[in-house]
């Protein structure tokens, strides 16, 4: 900027009095500097008020009226916007300068006029300043610098400010994480479900070996129930047979009859005896025998005897069980259970072996040779096996001997009297 003012007297070129300063006529205070116009624009002054004594004081046209958008600076926020400004400066005691009714500022303090207020025009041109100054080149102003915070001005960037990318940095670390996490769960169900499938297998190999196992005590216990079944117990044999074996009474001897096969036609049980028993009654004419089981009796009847093989069929109205009878020839070795009566001793019991099979000799049948103690009173009594099955009727024992007894075989009897 540059102040307006001569050589020589501390005044500005050209500039009077006019009857303004203290008593001793001294010069007003110092003028404020005033703002050149912008390069390249032209100068708004015109030519003072008519009346003015002095057509070169000239005052620049205020500059009313702009206005623009506000300078936000560099960060942003808002700045002072340019006001409107106010009246030319005039001169104190030269009203006429400007016209009437110009605004004057009040002397300050010791006589001096108080410095004129800034404009964002421009200050008025002083007398015996230079013609014209440059204005005070302001931002957004036509032909100054462009300044941040208008438009079709981008802001400069901050320098060393951080550039956020830690959230996009974060996220991918996330997913990574995410995906490591549902990388080992997939490894591990997978092992998982090789795991179960593998015991699974195991298991069914398991449950396989087990059934086998089991199939094979199921086939060792029906084997063992066979042996046992076969395994001789003469309290079992006697238990089955004792209810279907009764005393024989005829006249004045006793012997043992036992019941057989199916019931009777019409009714009543069959039964096997000897027929030495009954051969008295048989030879008498009579035909009426009784069976006797404890404080019971019974009467039968003979109905057909074989006096060769010493059997005697009776036939009573009673409904008693009758006994199995085995359907194949005995064994040497083969244990048995006699039951009878001996001397008259219902329900005894004895036990033995076969000792031979005796084939038909001197007139008589086949017979069967065991050992069991037998006595009269047996005679007609039932030889069981261990499968409680009839092999053959008791009939004699040797006398002057010990453990030498005689039985006809049941396929003899059943096959001459068809009751079996």
């Amino acid at each position: 900027m540059t102040a307006g003012f001569g050589s020589g007297d501390g005044r500005p070129a050209g500039a009077e009095p006019d009857g303004v300063g203290g008593p001793t006529g001294e010069r007003p205070g110092p003028l404020p500097p005033r703002i050149e116009p912008h390069p390249g624009a032209a100068p708004t002054w015109s030519a003072a008020p008519t009346g003015d004594a002095d057509p070169s004081r000239v005052v620049p046209t205020p500059r009313t009226g702009w206005s623009g958008p506000p300078n936000t600076g560099q960060w942003g926020g808002p700045q002072p916007s340019p006001v409107a400004a106010p009246a030319p400066y005039a001169a104190p005691g030269n009203p006429a300068a400007h016209g009437a009714g110009a605004p004057t500022v009040p002397p300050s303090a010791g006589g001096h006029p108080s410095p004129a207020p800034s404009f964002p025009g421009g200050y008025p041109q002083q007398p015996g300043g230079p013609a014209s100054a440059p204005p005070l080149a302001t931002a957004g102003h036509p032909g100054g610098p462009a300044q941040p915070g208008w438009p079709g001005a981008a802001p400069p960037p901050l320098a060393g400010a951080p550039r956020r990318r830690w959230p996009v940095v974060l996220a991918t670390l996330l997913v990574v994480v995410l995906a490591a996490v549902a990388g080992v769960q997939a490894y591990q169900l997978d092992r998982l479900g090789d795991r179960l499938a593998d015991t699974d297998r195991r298991l069914a190999q398991a449950q396989d070996g087990d059934g086998t196992r089991f199939d094979a005590l199921e086939k060792r216990a029906e084997a063992l129930e066979k042996q046992a079944g076969a395994a001789f117990n003469p309290e079992a044999v006697a238990s089955a047979v004792l209810p279907s074996v009764f005393r024989v009474r005829a006249g004045q001897f006793t012997g043992t009859a036992f019941a057989v096969g199916k019931p009777a036609a019409g009714g009543g049980t069959n039964l096997f005896t000897n027929f030495h028993v009954v051969e008295a009654v048989w030879d008498g004419g009579g035909r009426e025998v009784f069976l006797e089981r404890t404080d019971q009796r019974f009467p039968a009847t003979i109905v057909k005897v074989d006096k060769t093989n010493d059997v005697a069929q009776l036939r009573t109205s009673g409904k008693f069980t009758g006994l199995v009878t085995a359907p194949a020839a005995v064994k040497s070795g083969q244990q048995i259970v006699v039951v009878g009566a001996p001397l008259g001793l219902e329900d005894s019991v004895t036990t033995g072996v076969v000792s031979a099979l005796r084939s038909a000799s001197g007139g008589s049948g086949p017979s069967i040779q065991f050992d069991a103690p037998i006595n009269p009173g047996n005679s007609g009594g039932p030889v069981i096996n261990g499968s409680k099955q009839v092999v053959g009727i008791a009939t004699a024992k040797a006398r002057d001997a010990e453990g030498i007894g005689l039985a006809v075989p049941i396929k003899v009897a059943c096959d001459g009297f068809k009751i079996c």
